[in-house]
């Protein structure tokens, strides 16, 4: 039986306040994607963001594009 998306996408929906490296700022790749999120929802958001808050606002920035 081979690997399936499932365990992969339940890895994806850990609570990022529970993450190892969750108080370390915010990735590059964070930043440039919640920047253009933010920008596209019309908000403005602090620059010191950690990777879970960023986390956090790129999971909610993305629901309310649906």
């Amino acid at each position: 039986m081979g690997a399936t998306g499932d365990a992969q996408d339940s890895s994806l929906e850990k609570d990022p306040s529970t993450w190892v490296s969750g108080d370390e700022p915010m990735t590059a790749s964070q930043k440039s994607y919640l920047d253009t999120l933010a920008k596209q929802a019309g908000e403005e958001l602090p620059a010191d963001l950690t990777k879970a808050e960023a986390s956090q606002h790129i999971e909610r920035l993305k629901g309310s594009q649906n």
